[in-house]
């Protein structure tokens, strides 16, 4: 079997099946690559795609050398300055991810590649208690995470994400965790030991309350009933709990915001946020095919309200307005989504605490 290698094309295959568990059904070429293997060849995967199905594209997991943790930004639109990822690459597999172009950066492609090919910190633990013992680090939030989700499914067995919160915990930083997981109520413990300082806030991220769509647009997060669940069992132990509509798709979830409001305030969700979804490089193409495989015929109309949303573009990553977008539609989008938090009485996100900050090294110079 010969393989074939081609230049790098923009155009969006139109022959691709989808992938029963993941997003993306195929690899879009690398932007930064002069040469791109495509999988989905025949004369690179020796399977008829037309008559035979296709084979289990199976996960690998890779580890991530890196040697530091702490990740800063200066972006006004993010609202936070320091993050920390303890995976790149993400098995949720959700198709709008804004992520999926740093898979890129890797060699890696921002389809099939993002959602398969996981990098891990397995070091991440000892690599944040290095950088919070130095004495160049000022205690401020950390959000966790800022790029990809913490509670992926690989979590529940290499607990990377709770090593990294109980070092958290041990010297009282704060911490603002987003994730799509219900796997986050297994760390109440230690969330509860955070939130006795006020050093933790969770905001649970929903896009749809609609079960089939989650599993075509979201295929490897936890169920819409599932993140109530983690809404509720969060509250009940007292660790401040909110929701991140997002991100909301015009024409294709943007009708259900005062619902995922309701549903979450009902669950005991405090405070709310959203964003309108961002289709910057390959997740466009990505995204286009995947409405086409998925809702053709309302592939039309969600575009046209993205670029609607977008001055005419499919994404637009201009500063202030990138995350809510602009014109009639975006407005009115912010006023749906104002009214519901003003019915469900959500208040204002939390300010955590740095107060109670501590180093293990403090008592040791105490003697020194």
């Amino acid at each position: 079997m010969t393989k074939k290698f081609r230049p790098v094309v923009s155009e969006t295959p139109q022959s691709r099946t989808t992938i029963r568990g993941r997003g993306a059904s195929w690899s879009p070429a690398n932007r930064f690559e002069k040469l791109h293997v495509d999988l989905n060849d025949p004369d690179v995967v020796d399977v008829d795609l037309e008559t035979e199905e296709r084979p289990r594209h199976g996960t690998q997991y890779f580890h991530d050398e890196t040697k530091s943790l702490i990740t800063r930004n200066n972006s006004p639109d993010v609202g936070f300055e320091t993050s920390l990822n303890p995976y790149r690459g993400c098995e949720h597999g959700c198709i709008y991810c804004y992520a999926r172009p740093t898979h890129e950066y890797l060699g890696f492609s921002a389809g099939l590649d993002f959602e398969s090919k996981i990098m891990v910190k397995t070091n991440a633990a000892e690599l944040l208690r290095a950088e919070l013992e130095l004495p160049r680090w000022q205690p401020q939030t950390l959000v966790m995470s800022g790029v990809t989700d913490p509670y992926q499914p690989v979590e529940r067995k290499l607990r990377i994400t709770r090593g990294c919160l109980e070092v958290l915990a041990k010297f009282r930083n704060p911490v603002a965790i987003i994730t799509k997981n219900h796997l986050v109520t297994r760390d109440i413990d230690v969330l509860r030991d955070l939130a006795a300082h006020n050093a933790v806030a969770v905001n649970v991220s929903v896009t749809s309350l609609d079960s089939n769509l989650q599993r075509v647009l979201e295929p490897r997060t936890s169920s819409p009933g599932g993140r109530l669940d983690a809404i509720r069992q969060l509250r009940s132990a007292g660790i401040p709990t909110g929701v991140m509509v997002a991100p909301i798709i015009p024409g294709l979830t943007d009708h259900e915001v005062p619902n995922i409001v309701d549903a979450c305030a009902k669950a005991g969700a405090q405070f709310a946020a959203y964003t309108i979804v961002r289709l910057p490089w390959a997740v466009a193409p990505l995204f286009e095919h995947w409405l086409a495989e998925h809702f053709p015929e309302r592939k039309e109309k969600v575009l046209g309200r993205i670029r609607d949303l977008r001055g005419n573009q499919l994404n637009n990553s201009q500063w202030h307005t990138r995350m809510t977008g602009e014109g009639i539609f975006a407005e009115q989008i912010s006023s749906m989504f104002a009214v519901s938090c003003r019915r469900n009485r959500m208040c204002a996100r939390p300010k955590l605490s740095c107060a109670s900050f501590q180093r293990s090294t403090t008592q040791l110079r105490l003697f020194g």
